[in-house]
C-alpha cells in the first residue's frame, strides 16, 4: 500500500497570490517569533476557503487560511475570525485533535481580507481522486470508518458551558434557521431554475423535526477534513476546516456527514467528492447506527438530516458556481458545478421518495 504524505502544496494559482512582503511585515510586528516567510505555495484541494503553505527561514511550516476571492458578498460565510476562535477554544478545552492556532489578522491592509495562521500537522489526508490508487484494504477502511464516527460522537460530548463553546451559537430554533438561511443563500446565488431543488426545500419546511439537546457541531466533518497518522490510517491526528462550526442539533452534523458519504451504487457526481464508496467503508445506515450506539441518541428520523445535508451542499455548490460564472474565480473545476446542483437535488428527492438514507 502506497501512503503519500499530507497533500503536497503546489504553485499558487494565477490571481490568488499572497503579498509576501506585507505578510512578513505583519508577522514581524505582531508575531515576532514567527520568522521570515521564505516560501509560499498553495494546497490545491477544497472548493471553499483558500489554503496556503508557508515555510519560514527557520524551517518551520505553517498553514494560512483566507476567504476565496470574490466572496465578500456572501454574508456570514468564510469567517476567519470565527474559525480561529473555535480552534482557540478547543485547544483551551483540551481537545487535542486540532492544529494549534497561531495568529489571526483582521487588518485587511495586509491581504485585503481577514486571515489566520495555524501550525501544519504532518500526516495523510485521503482525497477522492487519490485514495482509490492507494490500495487501502477493507479492514483498514472499516476501522477508519469506526474511528471517524467515534470521534464525531466525542466532539458532540464536549461540555459547552465549562469551555465557553456555548457562546458560538444560538441553538434554539437552529434547524429552522438553517433551512431558511441556506435557502436565502441559494436565492442570492441562483443562476438557473432547478425545480427539484425547490421541491426538496418545501419538504424540509413541512417536516421540521423537534430539536435535540444542542452540542458543538463541526458542520463539514468528512474524510478530507481529517489528518491521519501515516503509520496507522485509523489514527486521527487532527480535524481541519472549522469554518462552519457552531452550537446546535447534533443530528444536523450527522446529516451533513451522511450527505458526503457516497456508496457504491450512488451516482458519479456523488462519488467524485468522497471515497466512502470504496470497499470496507460503512454504509450510511451503518454510520448512523454506530453514531447512535456511541452517542445514545435516537436516529430514527435521520432521513430528514441527510436530506438537509444534501440541500446545504447543493447551495454551497451553487454559490461556488455563481462565483465562477461572475468571473471571481478562474478555477476550471468550478465550470461544471451546475450539474452538481441538479444531481444533489435529485439525490435528495429520491431519498425522500424511498423514505431512507
Amino acid at each position: 500500500m502506497s501512503i503519500p504524505k499530507t497533500d503536497a502544496p503546489v504553485a499558487v494559482r494565477e490571481g490568488e497570490q499572497l503579498d509576501i512582503a506585507k505578510l512578513n511585515a505583519y508577522f514581524s510586528e505582531q508575531v515576532p517569533d514567527f520568522g521570515i516567510v521564505t516560501e509560499v505555495n498553495q494546497f490545491p484541494g477544497g472548493y471553499s476557503n483558500l489554503t496556503y503553505f508557508l515555510k519560514a527561514a527557520s524551517g518551520k511550516e505553517y498553514v494560512l487560511r483566507r476567504p476565496p476571492f470574490g466572496a465578500k458578498h456572501i454574508k456570514g460565510a468564510h469567517d476567519m475570525g470565527r474559525e480561529f476562535r473555535v480552534l482557540s477554544l478547543l485547544k483551551a478545552a483540551g481537545y487535542a485533535k486540532i492544529p494549534s492556532p497561531i495568529a489571526y489578522c483582521e487588518d485587511e491592509s495586509v491581504l485585503d481580507c481577514p486571515f489566520y495562521v495555524m501550525e501544519r500537522v504532518q500526516g495523510v489526508i485521503l482525497r477522492a481522486h487519490s485514495a482509490p490508487k492507494m490500495g487501502i484494504d477493507t479492514d483498514t477502511f472499516r476501522r477508519l470508518s469506526t474511528a471517524l464516527v467515534d470521534n464525531m460522537a466525542a466532539l458532540h460530548s464536549i461540555d459547552l458551558h465549562t469551555t465557553g463553546l456555548i457562546n458560538l451559537g444560538k441553538p434554539e430554533g437552529y434547524v429552522q434557521r438553517q433551512v431558511e438561511g441556506w435557502y436565502k443563500r441559494y436565492q442570492h446565488a441562483q443562476t438557473d431554475e432547478v425545480p427539484v431543488f425547490e421541491q426538496v426545500y418545501q419538504w424540509l419546511v413541512q417536516n421540521l423535526p423537534a430539536e435535540h439537546t444542542p452540542t458543538l457541531i463541526h458542520n463539514d466533518y468528512k474524510y478530507d477534513n481529517v489528518v491521519l497518522n501515516a503509520n496507522d490510517l485509523t489514527d486521527i491526528l487532527a480535524v481541519l476546516d472549522w469554518e462552519m462550526t457552531t452550537v446546535g442539533d447534533p443530528l444536523m452534523d450527522v446529516g451533513t456527514s451522511l450527505s458526503y458519504w457516497s456508496e457504491a451504487t450512488d451516482g458519479a457526481f456523488e462519488k467524485s467528492f468522497n471515497l466512502t464508496w470504496l470497499p470496507g467503508n460503512f454504509t450510511r445506515r451503518e454510520f448512523a447506527d454506530r453514531y447512535a450506539r456511541q452517542s445514545g441518541r435516537d436516529v430514527s428520523n435521520i432521513l430528514y438530516y441527510y436530506v438537509f445535508g444534501l440541500f446545504k451542499n447543493t447551495v454551497v455548490i451553487q454559490q461556488i458556481y455563481a462565483r465562477w460564472k461572475q468571473g471571481f474565480s478562474k478555477d476550471e473545476r468550478f465550470a461544471g458545478l451546475l450539474m452538481g446542483v441538479h444531481s444533489l437535488s435529485t439525490t435528495a428527492a429520491k431519498a425522500i421518495e424511498r423514505g431512507r438514507i
